[in-house]
């Protein structure tokens, strides 16, 4: 009995094996989420047609694609070579187009392509503005505006100030109608040009005092083409002096 009890004792001050608390195991943390180039920059291009350049930052984009600013560095040098990232391929977006034999026509062509290409892609022109960044892509048009001016006539070094002329042309009217497409976004600001202008001011401003109720009607239908075909043939005009 004693021994019956002694052990019917032991059996229960030992606590059945059901109820023992299971071992915690330590949580094993996984491996960070690997990022590839190709989504840095998708971010990175979405950033910058969503929002502009302002809002670009390596800290941001680091951000979105989940991961720390410091491992961002792994696989992009630094925001510029970020940004000739996104500039890569763009050109090649847009079908070439078919150019004309005659160099003057082709030196057109080639001018308006680049107008339209950009027009259509305003955040590529605010990249640009950024200064010596540019899609490798593109340069067959700056080859092709160079050659057909040298074919015209120019020297390398009249061609070369020719392509750049083209090409102030074509930014600084992309960059103004940026500017007046975000100006129209708002309806209720005041218009401060031409309506600053008034009759006391003819005297000094003659010819823009006495346009100015027509100025809008006389901008509205800026014709680029027409406009570059112009410089063009200035530009062109150069060889045929002595």
């Amino acid at each position: 009995m004693s021994h019956v009890a002694a052990e019917s004792e032991s059996t229960d001050a030992a606590p059945p094996a059901a109820a023992e608390k299971p071992v915690e195991q330590k949580k094993k943390r996984g491996r960070p989420s690997r990022i590839d180039l190709d989504t840095i920059v998708g971010i990175a291009r979405r950033i910058l047609q969503e929002e502009g350049v302002a809002a670009l930052s390596m800290r941001r984009v680091a951000k979105e694609v989940g991961t720390t600013p410091m491992a961002l560095y792994h696989h992009v040098r630094d925001k510029d070579e970020l940004l000739m990232l996104t500039l890569s391929g763009t050109a090649d977006s847009v079908p070439r187009p078919e150019l004309p034999d005659d160099p003057r026509d082709r030196l057109l062509a080639v001018s308006l392509h680049m107008h339209g290409t950009l027009a259509r892609m305003p955040w590529v022109v605010e990249v640009l503005s950024l200064g010596d960044l540019t899609d490798k892509g593109a340069l067959w048009m700056v080859e092709e505006i160079i050659d057909s001016c040298m074919t015209c006539g120019l020297t390398p070094a009249e061609a070369v100030a020719a392509y750049r002329t083209i090409w102030h042309c074509v930014y600084g009217d992309l960059v103004f109608r940026q500017a007046m497409a975000r100006r129209a976004e708002e309806p209720d600001r005041r218009r401060h040009f031409p309506g600053m202008l008034t009759d006391a001011d003819a005297e000094e401003l003659p010819h823009m005092t006495a346009l100015a109720g027509r100025w809008l009607e006389l901008t509205a239908d800026y014709d680029v083409a027409k406009q570059l075909g112009a410089v063009i043939d200035g530009l062109l005009g150069q060889a045929r002096r002595p």
